[in-house]
């Protein structure tokens, strides 16, 4: 298949986009590559895919991978009503995965402009360019943050999702309506995935895992918010992956004769770790005991999460079930590697 990933610079579409690739799909990335958090890690994960800085420092200039002959990258905004059109119109894509969107709670509450403006206009385009260009399937990026206030854990899909406590997380809850209304109305597929916490190599500077570290190599005190007692899902980049490239290589044509439209699954580890647990496994890999400074709960924060993904089980044969211990070696293990750290 020929598929859009959007975002594909981030974290996850970095390793969606390296997963499809090595399965031999033709892929088409898009990122544009803003400043919210260090762009030269960004740029060192379109490296790894073979993409060179130099070739993508204009827009409308899609670079070729000197890697993998079928991964090609373009420097665009899914916000641009004039060019994300084109380039759907050019390309003729067969799956769509929108993995675009501003991250981060805790931004949302500093700068809530960029979260509509990406997450929600942007996504309004993403819809509009599949709707106009017979797109078979459109798999987009969802949040375990929609569940806001909501008390009874494991989280399931069928779960009330109306009570979100952050901006970022509304602008996801609003994805997943705006999907189903444009499923209904013009008949395709769509399938939105909520992540619950993901980590891994290559992840983004402001999630736990790479706080955590960072400041123990600096011998910094961490920030242990709720004093320490807060759990999460924590779930492994490669499972997250790997769980994407399922849903776009089996859904598209199965979901188009069984004519079910519309779908939302928990992508999680099926487990709650308490986040004390989770720095310890830190400190162990390490070999550093952290400062840690106790703060309040952040607004926008929950305090616990956890996934049902049941369904998602059964429908795809596939189980995320890396281990925190496994998951936290491999972190750092690159972490070292990257800043060149004995």
């Amino acid at each position: 298949m020929k598929i859009l990933i959007t975002g594909a610079a981030g974290f996850i579409g970095f390793h969606v986009s390296k997963n499809l690739v090595e399965k031999g799909h033709n892929v088409i990335g898009l990122d544009n590559l803003n400043d919210y958090y260090d762009v030269n890690l960004k740029y060192a994960r379109l490296n790894e895919l073979g993409i060179s800085k130099e070739s993508v420092t204009t827009f409308n200039k899609i670079a070729n991978s000197s890697i993998y002959n079928s991964f090609q990258f373009i420097r665009l905004s899914i916000e641009d009503r004039d060019k994300l059109p084109k380039l759907f119109k050019s390309e003729k894509f067969d799956v769509v995965c929108n993995l675009a969107a501003q991250a981060g709670v805790r931004y949302s509450l500093e700068n809530p402009e960029a979260y509509i403006d990406n997450n929600i206009v942007g996504f309004l385009n993403i819809l509009e360019c599949c709707r106009n260009n017979t797109i078979k399937h459109l798999v987009y990026a969802s949040s375990s943050s929609i569940y806001g206030l909501n008390k009874k854990v494991p989280f399931e899909t069928t779960d009330n999702v109306d009570h979100p406590i952050s901006l970022y997380a509304a602008t996801k809850k609003s994805n997943e309506l705006m999907a189903h209304t444009y499923s209904h109305l013009y008949g395709f597929p769509t399938t939105g995935l909520r992540f619950f916490t993901v980590y891994g190599p290559w992840g983004r500077p402001d999630m736990a895992m790479f706080l955590f570290t960072d400041a123990m190599v600096k011998d910094k005190p961490i920030k242990v918010f709720n004093n320490g007692n807060m759990e999460r899902d924590f779930t492994y980049i490669d499972d997250v992956s790997e769980s994407v490239v399922r849903v776009i290589e089996k859904s598209t044509n199965e979901r188009l004769r069984n004519k079910e439209l519309y779908k939302i699954y928990n992508i999680g580890n099926n487990n709650s770790i308490k986040l004390l647990d989770f720095i310890e496994a830190i400190e162990k890999k390490m070999g550093i005991t952290a400062e840690k400074k106790l703060l309040p709960i952040q607004p926008g924060d929950v305090e616990k999460t956890w996934a049902n993904v049941d369904e998602f089980i059964k429908n795809y044969n596939y189980i995320p079930n890396t281990s925190i211990i496994e998951g936290v070696s491999n972190f750092i293990k690159w972490y070292k590697k990257y800043y060149n750290i004995i």
